[in-house]
């Protein structure tokens, strides 16, 4: 399968890049920066595109069977759009050419009844400071791209991790519709999860959640890594 992957030179973007090729797709890297991917791999095509701009977007996906969007934004007191412009761009790229199958990467905050079982901490201290507050206007824009894509008449799925972490493989994670009971999600597992269902497609039109349950992170490092420090 060809895939088209917009925020190929992001943390989970990378994963996702590096697994499909292992697993015999090809790869079309759609960045703004082309500078930080080489394209000295089989299968690995990089496209320069602004995941905002409709024409821009037209030309990076075309001839890709499907669309996997990884794009992320950091923590701000402004306004965000990256996650609800680029999917209307996306979408009506898609939907201008054919291509049915589209997955994007929004969060577990985008479910309203989403407070994992036992998290004491994380659901009466961490949430409401970090995802609430410092992530408000990230997470409104998130909800905002879910909008967007679940009015379109394609195969989308929304995948919601939770708090992202870096870990080198793949472990034994575990997805559910809508979201998952549970805090963390390794970008490896998000990568790999994302993979699967383009080809079991058990979560089309709705949401598939995504936790990590065999390994755990530094809470401290993840909300500074995640949602303080600077690139």
């Amino acid at each position: 399968m060809r895939i088209a992957v917009f925020g190929a030179n992001g943390p989970t973007g990378r994963h996702l890049t590096d697994q499909a090729l292992a697993a015999g797709h090809e790869v079309v890297a759609v960045t703004r920066r082309p500078g930080s991917l080489t394209s000295e791999r089989p299968g690995f095509t990089v496209a320069v595109a602004d995941a905002t701009d409709p024409a821009a977007v037209d030309a990076a996906i075309t001839g890709t069977n499907a669309v996997l969007s990884a794009l992320g934004a950091r923590f701000s007191k402004e306004t965000i759009t990256t996650y609800s412009a680029s999917a209307t761009a996306i979408t009506r790229a898609m939907t201008r050419q054919g291509i049915k199958r589209f997955l994007a990467v929004s969060s577990s905050i985008a479910d309203p009844n989403w407070r994992p079982t036992g998290a004491h901490f994380f659901n009466h201290v961490l949430d409401p400071l970090v995802n609430r507050r410092l992530g408000r206007t990230l997470h409104e824009d998130m909800r905002r791209m879910e909008a967007v894509i679940r009015q379109t008449d394609l195969d989308w799925t929304l995948v919601r991790p939770s708090g992202l972490f870096e870990h080198p493989v793949v472990t034994d994670y575990h997805a559910a519709e809508t979201s998952a009971d549970g805090v963390f999600t390794a970008r490896a597992d998000l990568a790999a999860s994302m993979l699967r269902e383009l080809e079991e497609r058990r979560y089309v039109r709705t949401a598939m959640g995504v936790i990590t349950t065999a390994v755990k992170p530094n809470i401290a490092k993840l909300i500074w890594h995640e949602g303080v420090k600077k690139k």
